[in-house]
């Protein structure tokens, strides 16, 4: 008997119709990544990156740790009072010389004058003379050739720099240091400076903002309120500041507020006063300006909340006998609070690091934090400093977020 073999063929079971939609989902999704991957790129690499430094450099720092290894290991079993023994002087002579043929001496001068200063010139005299050295005792000779190396304040700081994360830049922001014992102090009164330039900042910064808030409101209010065909108008009148630099405005307002300036002459002409006012270089100047920039950027956002604010809710507060102010302030305000807050934290946050107009229409006393940023990048070279205090501000701008957005919720401003 033959056997006959039947081959069923089976067709393909159907796929699944959310199965499908997931796919295209899934293809829609990775298309948009694709265009967006650019600018991720430079999101990562232009701000990303640039503040992971900025907040590595305000807590690590390993140029002692680097360019004094032999000194490094010599302390380790220091315990920390008086001065080291002979092997730690030894260890000091050998790479200063070798700071001095890789020419590092300067940097090791320079990181020891942060924290006590005038030493720079000191390491720097101390690395040639101890290339000469040959034979010990190193101890004796060392402190002979500068006392500094005697004093126990620089060889507390050589101890803490055995770890590369310190806290002296952090700690130097807010007016405190290390003592000669390594204990977190106050710093002296001569160069406790920060805390009244971050006071002035926030000091200054409120004052735009509120400023702004009282003169932008009403005329949001306006625009929102008026017939579109005049609203675009005067709005066109509200951007055009946009289309100049601030350097230009505040150098315009130098031409305004100068002894002989335009205010002053005017004032002159008809006779309001006998000699010119100080309007230029001082805190009302600063802050005159800063106004004038930022005027437009807190009246959009409540701009921007109040088109969406629909009248009935007024006119219905006011058919059940409210008044017109009770009507404004219980039912109108209340909607417009997202746009406010938005409008007041972009200008708070804005000016918080304002550096070009208090350089140009402020003095001395007006001076902001991001003055002193420039200060240590530019001139002193000390990127520890300018990034501890960037950092503070950049969590001082963190916090603010936060604070908005547990308080009005970004999701609730509408950009229309």
């Amino acid at each position: 008997m033959s056997t006959i073999a039947v081959k069923f063929t089976h067709s393909p079971k159907p796929v699944p119709l959310s199965v499908k939609f997931r796919r295209v989902e899934s293809r829609r999704q990775l298309r948009a990544f694709t265009l967006l991957l650019p600018l991720v790129l430079f999101v990562l690499i232009a701000f990303v990156f640039p503040i992971g430094r900025m907040l590595e450099n305000a807590a690590y720092d390993k140029i002692l740790l680097t360019f004094m290894p032999q000194t490094m290991i010599a302390i380790e079993s220091w315990d920390g009072t008086d001065v080291p023994d002979e092997a730690a002087f030894a260890a000091l002579a050998a790479d200063l010389k070798g700071a001095l043929e890789h020419n590092t001496a300067f940097q090791i001068g320079n990181r020891i004058n942060y924290e006590l200063p005038g030493a720079a010139g000191t390491v720097l005299s101390s690395a040639r003379q101890a290339s000469l050295l040959t034979t010990g005792p190193y101890k004796q000779a060392m402190i002979a050739i500068a006392p500094l190396w005697g004093r126990h304040d620089v060889w507390s700081l050589l101890r803490r720099a055995r770890s590369p994360y310190t806290a002296y830049y952090l700690l130097r922001s807010v007016d405190y240091q290390y003592d000669a014992d390594g204990k977190i102090a106050s710093s002296p009164t001569e160069t406790a400076i920060f805390r009244d330039v971050f006071l002035r900042t926030f000091g200054i910064s409120t004052a735009v903002t509120v400023a702004t808030l009282l003169l932008g409101f009403p005329v949001a209010y306006l625009l929102a309120m008026i017939p579109p065909k005049i609203s675009n108008l005067l709005m066109i009148m509200v951007v055009l500041p946009f289309w100049t630099s601030g350097l230009v405005r505040s150098i315009a307002w130098v031409v305004l507020l100068q002894k002989n300036g335009v205010v002053n002459n005017v004032l002159l002409e008809l006779h309001m006063i006998s000699q010119p006012l100080e309007l230029i270089f001082n805190r009302f100047s600063t802050v005159g300006a800063m106004i004038n920039i930022q005027l437009p950027i807190t009246l959009l956002p409540i701009y921007s909340v109040m088109k969406t604010i629909s009248p009935n809710y007024v006119r219905a507060a006011r058919s059940l006998g409210a008044g017109p102010f009770y009507a404004f302030w219980k039912v109108y305000f209340p909607q417009t609070l997202p746009g406010v807050v938005a409008g007041c934290l972009l200008t708070f946050i804005l000016c918080l690091g304002y550096y070009i107009t208090p350089s140009i229409v402020g003095g001395p006393a007006d001076q902001m934090i991001s003055y002193f940023i420039a200060h240590y990048t530019n001139e002193e070279l000390n990127w520890g400093m300018a990034s501890a205090l960037g950092a503070i501000l950049l969590t001082t701008t963190m916090i603010l977020y936060l604070a908005y957005n547990r308080l009005a919720g970004a999701d609730r401003l509408m950009m229309r």
